[in-house]
């Protein structure tokens, strides 16, 4: 009984953390006839949702019998609620877009809600069957803002191991019990279900090396061989990756669009706390002396700024700038024409030679920079002067207003 009591206790104290993108998701429900929310497993989708349109009827395809509903009878699945419904994991039944366009279609005042953590046949279904009845979002872990209730305590090492999955944040489950049964259930059902992979084991390495090249620029060939595949397969398996929102690709930044594309982009996980679980990092203890801790601390800040344009319905936009060279400038953000420049450092002591490169950045591109900002782990700051050295628990507040 007191086992019992005690889960009890945890479960009734557990929190909603609100999210950056509620309002724009709020404000689209006025215009579209489809809201869709997207993102990894467990980032907070259906919660977010339940949460802003409490009284929407919501199914859930995982669940055997709904599915088999819906696929069976669409029609008469659709038709249950005159106003709409929430269907939670669409992905699962993406055929049913095409029928949710004829009801949208016919009866503007019913609202579908939908969720799914895929996005190869989601988004194509989407842009397909609903172009221009649906609006689309991306909902990626929580960023430092949306935790500080909560993790903005923590030691910076033990916040990177931990991550910012909202299980996490609001407490409802630690980081060495997550990640274990997160990857195993993602090698389980989404690499079963989108590669028809047969060897797990050699796609948990390559998810491993992909870890350890956080930060780095891109090469297939480099993990082909390591791995004992082709580059198509590579190039596949990474794609994977991307369509699951595990990893992020940074595109490289250049004022020649045709030139850009053929260059190689660097490698980033969408969670610092499951790029740790990958790299075998246990404790906060053992990331502190780590030789990937500056990789990971680089990690955190760059999502962190991707999650800012995301949260705010904004896609693209985020680049690094690296020439011939090998000048390079960790992050440009490109907003109405102009760019914010953010080098990141991991130290604790602030040094000028941070300012080395970012500093002649406006000699290297044509576009405005109009603020340079190194963000760093120590606590003195100065945001008065030409290049800001801010705290990454700053961060946020020195990014453009969208």
């Amino acid at each position: 009984m007191e086992c019992n009591s005690q889960f009890t206790h945890i479960m009734n104290t557990q929190l909603y953390l609100h999210r950056t993108i509620e309002e724009v998701i709020t404000e689209a429900s006025n215009y579209f006839s489809v809201i869709s929310v997207t993102g990894p497993r467990q980032s907070g989708k259906s919660t977010l949702l339940k949460h802003l349109f409490p009284k929407v009827p919501k199914y859930s395809l995982k669940d055997v019998n709904v599915r088999q509903f819906a696929e069976n009878d669409p029609v008469a699945f659709l038709h249950q609620h005159p106003k709409g419904m929430f269907i939670d994991e669409i992905q699962k039944l993406p055929q049913l877009l095409e029928y949710i366009q004829g009801i949208v279609d016919n009866n503007p005042d019913c609202q579908f809600l939908l969720t799914g953590s895929s996005n190869f046949e989601l988004l194509q279904g989407l842009c397909e069957s609903l172009p221009g009845r649906a609006g689309v979002f991306e909902l990626l872990p929580m960023t430092y803002e949306e935790t500080a209730s909560t993790m903005g305590g923590l030691p910076l090492d033990e916040f990177l191991y931990n991550g910012l999955y909202p299980a996490i944040c609001a407490k409802k489950n630690k980081a060495n019990l997550l990640y274990p049964s997160y990857v195993k259930t993602y090698l389980e059902r989404d690499v079963r279900d989108l590669l028809k992979i047969k060897d797990q084991l050699q796609f948990m390495r390559f998810m491993k090396l992909c870890a350890a090249r956080i930060g780095s620029i891109f090469n297939a060939s480099d993990l082909a061989t390591q791995i004992g595949v082709d580059n198509k397969t590579i190039t596949h398996w990474l794609s994977v990756l991307q369509a699951s929102y595990l990893v992020t690709l940074l595109p490289p930044y250049s004022e020649n669009i045709s030139k850009r594309l053929v260059k190689s982009p660097k490698l980033y996980f969408n969670d610092t706390g499951l790029a740790c679980f990958l790299l075998d990092i246990e404790s906060p203890r053992q990331l502190e002396r780590d030789k990937m801790r500056g990789a990971i601390f680089e990690n955190y800040v760059v999502m962190e700024v991707i999650k800012h344009r995301y949260n705010h319905g904004l896609l693209n936009g985020v680049y690094f700038y690296r020439d011939s060279h090998q000048n390079e400038v960790d992050i440009l953000l490109k907003q109405e024409g102009e760019i914010t420049a953010i080098e990141v450092k991991s130290s604790m002591t602030y040094h000028p030679s941070f300012e080395k490169h970012i500093s002649k950045l406006s000699e290297w591109i044509k576009t405005p920079v109009t603020k340079k900002i190194i963000v760093y782990a120590g606590d003195f700051e100065n945001t008065a002067g030409d290049i800001k050295f801010i705290n990454y628990r700053h961060l946020q507040e020195q990014l453009p207003i969208i």
